[in-house]
């Protein structure tokens, strides 16, 4: 092979290595290029999405909220079973350990929700501000004003146009987050427990009485049957409990009495609850009823109708599944 000829061949090979460089270059060029470009979009639609905010109505007024929130921080524990019910699990809960009824708290854990450690009736906002909420939720007909104020300059805060009953609250919720179809059956299958404990306690005692005493540091109160109050309605309405006579026309909520009545109560059935609160003990208020003479010789104390009745079972277990553990207690306590 000629001299010429050999490097004739070695120039075409030079300039075919060379294209295919040039073109592998511009290939890992645009190949990097499409991936930013697609690495932008993505990041841009997330953002976009995160941004995105709507207007709803509350109780107090106009609230521009998230559109998909990723860390609501719900007000209570019962607020926090609401939402989890309903499909919408919060990120955060506020708790008083004293008085969460013994379920709540690893019913919390299992749905990976954070509790936050208050006092009873106070917000640590600091401990709030801290875990950066993008929306909190709370109930607006028991929400002071000053709180609702403070929680607003954390995030934008919902005060639902509801208090802490379940019927109203996860309703007014499943509003808020589109979640009426969840709520409409979770509601409707209470409502068959309900109805099915209130036929069973009507067959077991009839007409018999009801009472719902309330045992406090200093003094002694009874639930009103017609009190404007979700308690009130519980026993009285949805279980078709009949209170005792001397007691049936009361709307208030709880009524102080003095034991010196107890002979003309005349309850057939009793339900004690020895009131607990944080830094509050009711303990020797029982005890001196407990001794009291007129207490012993009540025809419930006789024939041992008397039942204890926790604070955290009925106040602040309000709940899809903590209602109906009350349910299931009354039952079993009325009908044999």
């Amino acid at each position: 092979m000629s001299k010429r000829l050999i490097m004739l061949i070695g120039a075409v090979l030079f300039v075919i290595a060379l294209a295919a460089c040039s073109s592998s270059a511009v290939e890992k060029e645009e190949t990097g290029k499409t991936e930013e470009t697609v690495n932008k979009e993505e990041t841009s639609a997330e953002v976009t999405e995160n941004n995105e905010t709507r207007v709803v109505q509350d109780i107090l007024g106009e609230v521009t909220i998230p559109v998909n929130p990723k860390r609501i921080l719900a007000s209570s524990s019962n607020y926090a079973e609401y939402l989890i019910e309903i499909g919408v699990t919060p990120q955060f809960a506020v708790v008083v350990p004293d008085i969460e009824p013994e379920y709540r708290a690893p019913y919390l854990e299992e749905h990976g929700v954070e509790m936050l450690k208050n006092k009873q009736y106070q917000y640590n906002y600091e401990q709030l501000l801290s875990t950066s909420p993008d929306l909190i939720v709370v109930a607006g007909k028991i929400i002071e004003p000053d709180v609702y104020e403070e929680l607003s300059k954390i995030a934008p805060t919902v005060a639902v146009n509801a208090g802490s009953d379940m019927h109203g609250a996860m309703t007014e919720l499943a509003e808020l987050f589109g979640k009426q179809e969840a709520a409409e059956k979770i509601l409707a299958a209470f409502d068959q427990k309900a109805k099915d404990a209130k036929e069973k306690i009507n067959q077991a005692i009839g007409d018999k009485s009801v009472l719902i005493l309330r045992v406090e540091p200093t003094r002694y109160r009874y639930l009103g049957p017609k009190a404007d109050d979700d308690v009130s309605k519980f026993f009285y309405e949805t279980l078709g409990l009949r209170s005792p006579e001397i007691f049936k026309d009361t709307t208030e909520w709880f009524t102080p009495f003095s034991l010196e009545i107890l002979p003309d109560i005349k309850a057939d059935y009793i339900f004690v609850e020895k009131r607990s609160m944080e830094d509050y003990d009711s303990s020797e208020s029982l005890q001196e009823l407990e001794s009291n003479s007129l207490w012993k010789n009540m025809d419930a104390v006789k024939n041992n109708h008397v039942f204890p009745l926790k604070t955290n079972d009925y106040v602040q277990a309000k709940g899809p599944i903590g209602t109906g553990l009350l349910i299931d207690y009354i039952v079993e306590k009325l009908v044999p």
